[in-house]
């Protein structure tokens, strides 16, 4: 255990930069003081390519955690992630003289025999996870320590990062006015944040969904057994959308998180975007073709963590007994269902357990990696620690839950820590709110119009008989039909009458069906 009693993480990602402080209390919980995320610069599949804006960038992000929690940070522990990472298992054997017992050097003679192994000189070991030990050939034996025999074998994760793109990680962090605690792999961070008990006696599969990256990290018994990094993430969905919609990749980004769902089916099956490209040229399309846009890169997403490992372990669904999904991408509605469906494995979205303080605003899958790296930073064995509040869920997240099913959503169209009022329609951009009478109050982002009944086939109060937009963008008007909302965010709560409306959850499947369909797929 560490004595310092505050420890940084600094998730620097392709898509954003997160900065979480955390405090660790004499009685072993954990408190997070301070969150700063920023848009990420100078980043592409966890590698720097523009030193002085990465920098930049993790200032801002420092900055704005630092301001939250009154504490100076000096020491960080970084996130690693990208496909400069290198895995593999090695095998360490150590004698142990006759009539003694196990000793630590013994133990660590042991890793060290393991480690010795010939790595190309550019790579740099990162992590040593031993996995479980065998004394005199019994297997399954977690600390070997005080035991007798004279044979201890150990077989160990090693975990190594080229050594350029750790240079410039290095200096990026230094220039920020920072020292390198330790490098943290991106996969590692994550499970150790969002496995809970069960899963931590078990074979798990975490996959954290990043922008530019999809790490997988294998855990076995609640160690990290094996590791990978995909070149595919997040931004290559957007990217198909602004492909298709001729429109900029930020306003792709929103259409997206707003409208869009990894399974057609969970889109809302009357609602139209009519997209205006730069030209000025204007095409609808539904949200139900737009999701017939996603789920194929999605899927695609998801076949290639099978491959992984499948040629690394085997068949998936033999080899693990579940599937946690987190960071920013799983957030995508129908992105757990399409999973379950892909790898055949109960699969549930990964959100940090075990943390209080701003667990409202870090309790979300998308800083499942920073809020890791602070629990990493409590051992700084691999292990996940199990002195954390077991319930699956983060302290305070019922609240958070509570205000995300009235129609609050945590990204990027909201201020940390601000949900809409409750009765309010939202605009996709966070910005100025549609009173339930019809009060029109904003509109939608440039570059694209929404029409449609969001709240399927209940009615709305009548909007204005005209309606207009301009600003960056083209200017638009025209009018607008009564009983349609124009510009809202179709997940903000809405009060009809006085009563909540909520779109849908999809058909309901019970566990019998759920089981006689897994084992038509099988057989």
């Amino acid at each position: 255990m560490r004595e310092n009693s505050i420890i940084v993480g600094l998730d620097i990602g392709t898509t954003k930069i997160t900065t979480v402080i955390g405090e660790v209390a004499p009685d072993g919980t954990i408190d997070i003081i301070g969150e700063g995320s920023v848009p990420s610069e100078g980043m592409k599949r966890g590698s720097v390519i523009n030193l002085e804006r990465a920098t930049q960038a993790i200032k801002q992000s420092l900055h704005a955690a630092e301001r939250v929690s009154g504490v100076r940070a000096w020491n960080v522990f970084v996130s690693v992630g990208g496909n400069h990472t290198k895995a593999m298992t090695s095998h360490g054997l150590a004698a142990i003289r006759r009539q003694q017992e196990i000793s630590p050097p013994d133990v660590e003679r042991a890793i060290e025999n393991a480690r010795a192994v010939p790595l190309d000189p550019s790579l740099e070991i990162l992590h040593t996870i031993p996995q479980e030990y065998v004394v005199d050939g019994q297997e399954g034996i977690k600390n070997p320590v005080g035991m007798h025999g004279v044979r201890l074998e150990v077989d160990v994760h090693i975990v190594a990062g080229s050594a350029g793109p750790l240079l410039n990680l290095r200096r990026c962090v230094q220039e920020a006015g920072l020292q390198i605690e330790g490098f943290v792999l991106h996969s590692l961070a994550s499970g150790l944040a969002t496995l809970d008990h069960g899963e931590q006696n078990q074979t798990t599969v975490v996959v954290d969904m990043g922008g530019g990256t999809t790490d997988i990290g294998v855990f076995k018994r609640g160690n990290l057994a094996h590791s990978a990094s995909i070149p595919i993430g997040g931004d290559h969905v957007t990217a198909d959308l602004a492909q298709i919609l001729k429109i900029p990749m930020e306003e792709a980004e929103k259409v997206k998180r707003h409208y869009g769902a990894a399974i057609p089916e969970l889109a809302d099956q009357e609602l139209t975007l009519e997209i205006t490209t730069a030209s000025g040229a204007t095409h609808a399309i539904s949200a139900y073709e737009l999701s017939r846009v996603i789920r194929p890169r999605v899927s695609e997403i998801y076949g290639l963590i099978r491959d992984e490992i499948d040629q690394a372990l085997g068949p998936v669904e033999l080899v693990a007994q579940s599937v946690v999904l987190t960071g920013g991408g799983a957030q995508l509605p129908g992105a757990v269902d399409l999973a379950r469906e892909r790898f055949r494995l109960p699969t549930r979205l990964g959100r940090p357990r075990g943390i209080h303080g701003l667990s409202d605003i870090v309790g979300d899958p998308a800083h499942a990696c920073s809020v890791g790296m602070v629990l990493y930073g409590i051992t700084q064995d691999g292990r996940v620690p199990s002195g954390l509040d077991d319930g699956g869920d983060p302290a305070g997240y019922p609240e958070y839950q509570a205000r995300h099913d009235q129609g609050g959503r945590h990204d990027q169209g909201y201020p940390q820590g601000g949900y809409p009022a409750p009765g309010y329609l939202t605009a996709p951009t966070g910005g100025a709110h549609v009173a339930p009478q019809g009060t029109p109050g904003s509109y939608p982002a440039p570059g694209y119009v929404v029409s449609g009944n969001p709240s399927q086939g209940q009615p709305y109060p009548p909007m204005p008989n005209t309606g207009s937009h301009s600003g960056g963008g083209p200017s638009m008007s025209g009018p607008v039909i009564g009983g349609q909302v124009v510009g809202v965010d179709p997940h903000a709560q809405v009060l009809v009458d006085g009563q909540p409306q909520r779109p849908p959850s999809g058909p309901k499947v019970s566990l019998m069906d759920r089981v006689r369909s897994l084992f038509r797929d099988w057989f």
